[in-house]
Order: structure tokens, then sequence, then C-alpha cells
């Protein structure tokens, strides 16, 4: 493609995957890079995957601090337990995350994908696993159309082992969140777990082999739902990885120190090696870019041995680009370029922070709003009232829940929403309940006939459980006192 065409290349057009692999399979084998940014996302891939592994295995007062127990339907989270009409808080937290998501996406592009994504992260894990038993990308191209030997079949298994106990242990790290990990992982390499414990394991597990091990970039390029939507969060000032064409082409191969009427562009294809989708940024913006920087820091890498200006591939905006196609080739590395004037808010970025900062603001309410009792109220059908003398007796059952981590003492009352009408709890009460237990608690409501003050045949009263500690920790619920019909 010449350089005319390149730079006519619009959005709309189709931009085709280069894949860079001569495999049999079509495999791309990426090359190895270090840089800037392949330092900066291999400490947060490893930041990512520790704190993965190591939350189910914090304590907290006497038991895992996070913990997602679907049997008991309870959600532990250091001292918040959340409940299944708690839920809602999870829905303000997810909410949240894809607004923060949709926020950098407008100034950063895709950089979660290529710095913080779980896909990206285990992934490069499993590739650095294969390197390290296959050799590098030329070794391992050429393993793939080597004849079966002795040697293949070794390096074969040991990788395909290596993926296999990773895999497993990212199942149980899974299930860690969702049953006590320190037993799950004992249980697991034993062979002592129960049934459905081995089998979603083992499902967590394959999963992670398929998508970090065969799988890989063909997850971003066909399954991954934001690759296909994120542009729509782009405008002109968004940074993404991008190729300066205007300073770039025409390019084509040179000797180090050689004049020439070129672009700065050696046409050295590393920038298509090391990318771990097989495309060519030089062919302009595309979605299946991850934004991970691996070509940057090869491009700046090439640009230094020749003695030309960094970035010519670079974290930048359309509206940068724009500014620069004026700024002469081959500039001296001391000379500085211009400073571009960047749109600091946007209207879309605006919207993305509002409606972040209202989930926000919608998830504390909730969370601190939230009530840590739980009071049900079921009136006896069998009988509706009870004449005892000159009282009337109503009974009820009430369903008690302790909704906190510890144990406590409730105070059970209850009024009339009527004047005149002095209702007596002849039940004990008070109650003991242990952290998350609900009990059933039976009560007795006793009343004069004469302070039955209404015509009609029943009245509203109105149930309280108050903490005894905390007389603030309080809820109610509505009833009715049915009296003899007159």
């Amino acid at each position: 493609m010449s350089a005319p065409e390149s730079s006519l290349l619009t959005s709309s057009q189709r931009i085709p995957i280069v894949n860079v692999s001569s495999s049999p399979s079509g495999k791309i084998h990426v090359r190895e890079q270090y840089g800037v940014f392949q330092r900066i996302r291999k400490y947060s891939n490893t930041l990512l995957i520790a704190v993965f592994f190591l939350l189910p295995f914090i304590s907290y007062q006497g038991r895992q601090a996070i913990l997602l127990d679907v049997t008991q339907q309870q959600f532990f989270f250091f001292n918040i337990t959340l409940w299944p009409q708690d839920f809602t808080i999870l829905a303000w937290l997810f909410m949240a995350a894809a607004f923060a998501l949709f926020f950098v996406t407008v100034y950063w592009g895709r950089v979660w994908c290529g710095f913080l994504c779980p896909q990206t992260a285990w992934t490069a894990m499993f590739m650095w696993i294969e390197a390290k038993a296959e050799g590098n990308h030329h070794h391992r191209a050429a393993l793939d159309k080597a004849p079966l030997s002795a040697s293949k079949i070794r390096k074969r298994v040991t990788k395909h082992s290596l993926w296999g106990i990773t895999a497993l242990v990212t199942g149980c790290g899974f299930m860690g969140y969702f049953m006590p990990a320190r037993a799950l992982y004992i249980d697991i390499f034993t062979f002592s777990s129960g049934f459905w414990t081995g089998v979603w394991v083992w499902f967590f597990a394959l999963c992670t082999y398929i998508n970090a091990g065969w799988m890989r970039e063909m997850m971003c390029l066909h399954c991954c739902p934001y690759s296909r939507f994120q542009a729509v969060m782009f405008d002109s000032n968004t940074k993404t990885v991008s190729y300066d064409a205007a300073r770039g082409e025409s390019r084509g191969p040179r000797k180090r120190s050689q004049s020439t009427d070129l672009g700065d562009c050696v046409d050295c294809n590393l920038c298509v090696d090391v990318c771990p989708t097989g495309i060519d940024i030089r062919n302009g913006l595309q979605y299946e870019c991850i934004n991970c920087g691996a070509c940057v820091d090869a491009c700046n890498q090439t640009m230094e041995k020749f003695g030309y200006l960094p970035n010519l591939i670079s974290f930048t905006s359309e509206n940068a680009l724009k500014s620069s196609k004026s700024t002469p080739q081959l500039q001296p590395l001391t000379e500085q370029q211009p400073s571009i004037p960047t749109k600091k808010l946007s209207l879309k970025a605006l919207g993305y922070a509002s409606a972040l900062l209202i989930m926000c603001v919608l998830m504390v309410v909730d969370l601190t709003n939230r009530s840590l009792i739980q009071l049900n109220v079921i009136r006896d059908r069998q009988t509706l009232y009870r004449e005892v003398g000159e009282f009337v007796e109503n009974s009820y059952q009430l369903k008690i829940r302790n909704k906190t981590q510890q144990a406590v003492d409730y105070i059970i009352g209850v009024n009339s929403l009527h004047q005149g009408c002095d209702l007596t709890l002849i039940t004990h009460n008070k109650v003991h309940i242990q952290p998350g237990e609900q009990i059933e608690y039976p009560v007795t409501l006793r009343c004069k006939q004469s302070e039955n003050t209404t015509p009609m045949s029943k009245q509203t009263i109105n149930f309280y459980i108050a903490d005894q500690a905390k007389p603030s920790n309080k809820v109610s619920q509505q009833s009715n006192f049915f009296w003899p019909s007159n």
C-alpha cells in the first residue's frame, strides 16, 4: 500500500489482520518485547494475579474476609454481610465499575484491555510458560512445522502439563471466593473434595486452559463485546496506540546513518511481530488493538538505534497527530516536540463522570441505610383470636434474622395505631440470636375487650425489633389485631 493510499484510510474501511506466524496452524507466535510499557504491563498483571489468588486467604475475625457463601445466601466482605435483599448494592457497584471503565476509555482507549484485563493477564502468563518450555517465537514456529519426535513430544507434554496445573490452581482460586479457600485447595489436590465442588473447580480450570492456552487473541477479536462498542466512547482527544503516518511514510528499509528521503519508518515489522493480536498498527485505528503498548516499545527501540526521535508509534490522540503533521522528519534527538493543546473535559467524559458519581452515591446510601435486622410477622391463621375472660388474645409467629456478624440481644415491642388500646406482650420480650441466624419466635398479644374503641373487628398494630445495645438498629412491620365481631 502506498503512502497516499494509507493516508486516505478511514475508520469505515475494513482493516485486515496481519498474522505474522508461518505456522501451519496459523497460530500467532508473539515476539518477546521489553520496554517501559511492557514493564508496566508485567507489574500490573502480576499484581492482578497475586490479588486474585491471595484475597481468599485474608482472614477477618476468625473467618475468611471475602466469601460469597451461596449455600447460606450470604456475602461476607470483612465486617459487612450482604444478603440477597441487599444485592442492589452489588448492582450499584458493577454499574459504577462500568461507568469508571467508560470514563477511562474516553481518555485512554482500551488501556484496560492491555494492562488489567484478566484474559490478557492469564494469556501472558500462559505465553510465558510456553516460552520457557518451547523457546522463543522462532523456536516455537519451527517446532510447529517440525515432524513428530521425542523432543517435540517432551516439550509439548511439559507445556500442557504446566498449563493444566496453572489452570487447576486458577479454578481453585476462583472457587475460593465461594467456599473456604484453605480447605478447598487441600481437598482438590488430595482428591477428597465433594462431587459438585470438584465439578465446578475442573469446569473453571478447563475454561482457563482453553481461553488462555488455545483461544488467546481469539477472545479479544471475536468474543469480547467491549472491543465492538469501545470505539463509540472515543473522541478526537482519546489517546490510543497510533502510528504517525505523516512522519513515518514513505516507509522503507535503510542502513543506520544512511541519508534517505524516506520517512522514519524503517519497515522492520517489529510492531507486527510483538502484537498479541497480530495486527499492523500502521494500517490505522483497529478494534483488534488492545492498547498494550508492545509496538510502542518495539518501535522506540528501533528509533533509538537509527538516531530518530521516539514515539513514531505512541499513545496519542487524533488531534495531536493532526497538529504534528508539519513536524519535519529526521529531527535530531535533542530537538523538543511542540506542545499540543488537549481538550481536558468533553461532554461525553462529563456524562460518564456524572453517572459514576451517581452510582457511587446510590451505593453509599444503600449501604448506609441497609437494615441489620430482618423481621417477618406471620399471624396464626387458624385462630383469629381467643377470648380469655375479659381479655382477647392474638397469636403471631415472628421470623427474626440477625444480619450482622456478631451475636445480638434484641428487644421485641409492639404498639397500636389506635388510641385507647393498651396491648400487652405476654411472651418474653428479649431474644438472643447468633450471627446470621434466623429464629421463629411465637408471641401472644392481649388486650381487654373494653378497650376496643372502634366498631371494626380488627386494628392495625406495629411490631418492632431493636438491638438492645444499639437501639438505633431497629426494624418494624405492621400486622392486625382481631376482636370478636359485634
